[in-house]
């Protein structure tokens, strides 16, 4: 609380209506006792000090500065909370990356689920297990951080496939998901001139690696693709989320409606 004091000769009687929160009731002086405000005059006003009291207002941090600190984090419907897998911060050859140039993860291990969702009158779980080690879009999901580490939350379809070993070529796709081994583009012109990796055009063909059980119907029903391993394919250019695996080849992960046909 702050306070101010004010004397007789700085304030005159007709002065006392614009100060907010004083009121005509009695002032007390220590020469003339008690006397209603209204009846002093101004020649009165010799030696009388008046106190005027400013509240403060405490400083109050807003909530989204306030430390939250929460154990754990239930999802719900259909989604999917995963602890993401940290960032590579060195090439494989040993040399440090900077924060900007290193790629953002995109997988992770399963630690909660949702209760599932319906579909027409079928009830659907989710059919990932806790524990699992997934691969999901780059894009996808919201991330939030507790317990010192980074979770993502989202829904089960942006999950791309399941990993049962570190390295992506045994990538399990799920729902309408396609697993497809990249063709290696072109080398050289047909003038036989070699490319570089900025002027190599990015192929669309490759060769299907591993196929999900399908999209879910109306009723809540697996619908099978009519895409099979082994099979040629032609894709669109710029869908799917890229990957590079351990032997050094390029694969794609893309839903079965981005491929426009197959080769024979």
């Amino acid at each position: 609380m702050a306070a101010t004091q004010l004397t007789a000769s700085s304030v005159a009687a007709r002065s006392f209506a614009s100060f907010e929160g004083l009121r005509p009731s009695s002032v007390k002086l220590s020469s003339l006792g008690t006397a209603k405000l209204g009846s002093l005059r101004q020649n009165q006003f010799r030696g009388l000090v008046v106190k005027a009291a400013a509240v403060v207002a405490p400083k109050v941090t807003p909530i989204s500065q306030l430390p939250c600190h929460f154990t754990f984090i239930k999802p719900l419907g259909d989604r999917v909370l995963i602890k993401i897998k940290e960032a590579e911060e060195k090439t494989e050859g040993g040399i440090l990356l900077p924060s900007t140039a290193q790629s953002k993860p995109q997988g992770g291990e399963v630690v909660a689920l949702g209760e599932g969702r319906t579909v027409g009158k079928t009830k659907v779980d989710i059919s990932i297990k806790t524990g699992a080690q997934v691969v999901y879009s780059k894009y996808a999901g919201t991330e939030v951080e507790f317990n010192d580490s980074k979770h993502l939350i989202l829904k089960e379809d942006d999950i791309v496939g399941i990993l049962e070993t570190d390295d992506i070529k045994d990538l399990k796709p799920l729902n309408d998901r396609v697993f497809i081994k990249v063709a290696e583009a072109e080398e050289k012109t047909a003038g036989g001139l070699l490319l570089t990796e900025t002027t190599k055009e990015k192929p669309s063909i490759g060769t299907v690696i591993a196929v999900g059980p399908g999209a879910l119907d109306e009723e809540g029903n697996r619908k099978a693709l009519s895409i099979t391993s082994g099979s040629t394919v032609l894709y669109s250019k710029y869908a799917g989320n890229d990957f590079k695996g351990k032997d050094g080849s390029d694969y794609i992960a893309l839903r079965a409606s981005d491929v426009m046909a197959v080769l024979s």
